[in-house]
This record gives C-alpha cells, structure tokens and sequence, in this order.
C-alpha cells in the first residue's frame, strides 16, 4: 500500500490513490503464498496495475471491480491487472470529472503537492521539469516551458513532455514553427491540430517565462483556472530558485576571492596544504593558509585561525590574508608585519575578531632551511627530526585583535635536509571524541612521529585521516595543515 500511495504521490495522481489502492488489495487477496510483483504503468489516461507471479494456469479468483481487468499468462507468469482511468484525458468523462471536482479537495490536494513539490527544488534548471511532470497527464496531455533569463531576451525551450513520450521529439519540431505568445495574460497557441494555450510565468512583476499546455480536446474552464494558478506557484518557485543560485554564485565568487589565487609553487622546497573549512556551502572559513615567494629562494607562509566561522570570520580571514601579502612584499620583517596586521583587526572595531597566526620567512641554503617565524597565540609548530624526534619549535605570544600594546618579536629555527615543519589549526590539536581531543597527551606529536621520511604531502594527508578517523561525527570547525620539508 506504501509503494502504490509512493508512486500515485510521485505522478502526482493522489486523488486516484485509495482507488488505487483498494484495486491492489483485490488483486493480492487471491494471490497464493509465493512471491509475486505489483507493478504500476503509466499510460497517459489510465494507469494499469499488474500482480506478476509464478503459476500454473488457473482461474482467476474474484475478479476486481475496475472499468478494465484481466489476466495474461506469458510462460509460467501470470499477470492479473486492472486500470483505473486518470482525469485530465481525452474522454468526456474525465471532463465531467474534472468539472465536478474541480473545486473539490481532490484538486485542492493536487495544488498542495505541486506547491511542495515545486518548492522541494533550489535548482533553477529542475523547476521546469517539475512544472511539466505535475502537469501531464493531470492538466493536459504535453507541457513545454520556455523561460529567459532577463525580460528583453527571448524565450528558449527549456523543458518538454509528452504522455507518450515517442511523441516528444515530433512535438518538439512541431513547436520550433510555433510562435509563442508573449502578452501578460493567457492566450491561445497554434500548434497543429491541438487545442493549446500559453499561460505566462510571472513573479514579483518579473516575467520568468511562459507555460505552454495542450491536449485533444479543448480545456474545461475549471482546467484553465488550475492551470493559471499552478502557472503563479511555479513561477515564484523559479524565481526563488534564480534567486539563490545568484546569491549562491556570488557567495562563492567572494569566497574564492579569499583564497591564495593559486596552488603554491615552492621551486626547491616540498611543501603541502591541507584545507578543510567546516559547513556544506562554505569555501572560506575562519581557517586560512598562504605560502608565496618574496625573492628569488625566499619565501613566506602563514597559517592562521580567526575567532568563530562563517561569513563573518571569512571577513577577517581576507583581511589578514591580503595584509600579510602586502606587508610582506613591501619588505617588512615578520614580527614588524604581525604588529601592523594587530593594528588592522583593531581598527575594524566591533567587527574585529581576534586571531592566531604562525607567519615565517623561509630560506633556501645549502644545509637546508633557515626559518624566521612568530607565534601569535597559535598551537604549538612542530619539528620532525630524521631521528624520528620531534619538538616545539616556536614559543606562544600574545594572539591578534586584543592587545593594542603587544610586541611581536621574531624566532629564528634551521631544518636540516629531511626535518619537517609542521604548522595547524586546533580544527587539528581540539578534534573531539567523546571527552578525548586529539593532542590529549602529546597525540599530534606522535603522529607526526610516525611520518619519518615521508613527503610534506604524504605527511599532511596523514594528519588529515587521523584527524577524520579520530571520531565518527563530521568535524564542526575549519581545518588547515601546512607541512615544509627541507630538501
């Protein structure tokens, strides 16, 4: 009964469901103990119930009190089915029945579940295909909406659909010679031998598109009236769907825009990043990574943590990002571009959210790499040594957007060739499990000591799956690891 109410509900048929359903319940009654199969069909006007099992030829049993039944056998199959006729098709009786119930709560449910339907979709390109397939067949026997995406350009088919589907691309030719009307009210189109009408796709004073409806005889004025109204409640459920895709679009367009506008290229120096921000739709969290070259064998890298995620601490991620570039390029030292980003999250006033950040200077030499680097509040940056040993290589100072008076003051660290420097977030060190976090007891350490001669990418993509695999709920906060390795 459950499947039969689904697939009425889906083919938007839910008036005809507890005959549908009393139907099946006749025809599984005399159904011996083996399995068997209901399927339903879709044929435009009707749609046919079919009980498929394995048996001998026999009677029938109690046949079902339907306007069509029967039974067929096809080898040890044997088929009982039975046709419930659908309103909305050729026949003058399904016209009596769509004037008498009209205004009925029949209709009143089809227009409930087109407006649910139509509003289950956020996708623009899905809202025409929606509006077709609830229409045909209860409406008309095909529907073709056309939309545009501004008012002065013109009209372009975007979705298609016939009862019998062999027809579609017949119809299709049929309607690339049709002019279709482009007036504020409904009118009247001439496609072929079909009676057919244009009902225009307006919201919010925009006009969207047009729905365009046909069928063998010609429209009940009750038809007409639903038609309308589902043309209003398909229309808002387009714009709305336009709407957030543009909203979408531009959310990612800024997002992307504070991101580093490329993959770091680091000529002599293996490095990797690993970023993660929390939420289905966010590209940018309060989590940022950079690694960019200031001269020729120099570099620079940051990774930072602004307090919070979302837009809002996105805000402040681009800020700190861009000043970092900035100040960096124009040659100030590390601690002097830590003090200067200070004072900018300062001056952003009630927006300000305060900030951790690991920022260094990197340096090529023939005995590996000589680091520079202050840490503002930032969890604890970590050496691998080939010894498989592994230590604190940055002392914690004052985090950013507090303290108007904080005084940064550099560090300087070597990497021989195969040490390792290791830089997180505490979307990292804080992963939770339970009561547990991972650095409880040291555990980022002993992971990264398990990562001896491993690649700066191999290294991340470790510390990445222990921090996936460290507890089976998503992780609720951005995630950044930026791993250097001295060549």
């Amino acid at each position: 009964m459950r499947f039969t109410n689904e697939v009425m509900t889906a083919w938007a048929a839910m008036s005809a469901s507890p005959e549908a359903e009393r139907l099946v319940r006749d025809l599984i009654g005399v159904t011996p103990a083996e399995p068997f199969d209901v399927v339903w069909l879709h044929h435009g006007e009707y749609v046919q119930v079919e009980v498929r099992e394995k048996a001998e030829r026999s009677t029938f049993g109690t046949p079902p009190d339907a306007a069509e039944w029967g039974v067929t056998f096809t080898g040890q199959t044997r088929t009982r089915w039975a046709r419930i006729d659908l309103p909305g098709g050729a026949s003058g009786a399904s016209e009596e029945w769509v004037a008498e119930t009209a205004a009925g709560p029949g209709w009143l449910g089809f227009l409930a579940d087109a407006s649910d339907l139509l509003a289950g979709t956020l996708d623009p390109d899905m809202v025409p295909a929606i509006i077709a397939q609830i229409v045909v067949p209860r409406l008309a026997t095909w529907c073709a909406v056309y939309t545009a995406e501004h008012a002065w350009e013109p009209l372009r088919p975007a979705y298609l659909w016939h009862s019998d589907e062999t027809q579609i691309d017949a119809l299709r030719e049929l309607l690339d010679e049709t002019p279709i009307p482009s007036g504020e009210g409904p009118a009247v189109l001439h496609a072929g031998e079909w009676q057919s009408l244009a009902f225009p796709l307006t919201a919010r004073g925009r006009r969207l598109g047009v729905l365009c409806l046909g069928r063998h005889d010609s429209f009940p004025e009750e038809v007409m009236q639903l038609a309308e109204d589902l043309g209003r409640r398909a229309a808002l459920a387009m714009d709305n769907a336009r709407l957030y895709a543009q909203q979408a679009a531009a959310n990612r367009a800024l997002q992307r825009s504070l991101l580093p506008p490329e993959e770091p290229k680091t000529p002599g120096l293996d490095s990797h990043v690993v970023y993660e921000p929390a939420g289905e739709t966010n590209e940018v969290g309060g989590d940022f990574y950079d690694l960019f070259p200031i001269r020729e064998g120099v570099w620079r890298f940051a990774i930072g943590d602004v307090c919070g995620t979302g837009p809002e601490a996105a805000a402040v991620t681009g800020l700190a990002r861009h000043t970092l570039r900035l100040l960096a390029r124009e040659g100030y030292a590390v601690a002097d571009v830590v003090d200067r980003l200070n004072q900018a999250i300062l001056d952003e006033g009630e927006r300000a959210r305060f900030l951790t950040l690991l920022h260094g200077e990197i340096m090529r030499t023939d005995q590996g790499l000589d680091i520079r680097l202050v840490s503002a509040g930032h969890p604890e940056a970590l050496r691998l040594r080939p010894s498989g040993v592994v230590d604190v290589v940055a002392s914690p100072q004052s985090l950013l957007g507090v303290f108007p008076e904080a005084d940064f003051h550099e560090e300087t660290l070597h990497l021989d060739p195969g040490d390792v420097l290791l830089g997180v977030t505490d979307g990292v060190t804080e992963r939770r499990s339970g009561t547990r976090l991972l650095d409880d007891d040291g555990g980022l350490a002993k992971l990264l000591a398990e990562c001896v001669d491993l690649s700066a990418r191999a290294v991340a993509e470790r510390i990445r799956r222990a921090v996936q695999d460290f507890a089976l709920e998503p992780s609720a906060d951005d995630l950044a690891i930026l791993v250097l390795r001295a060549p």
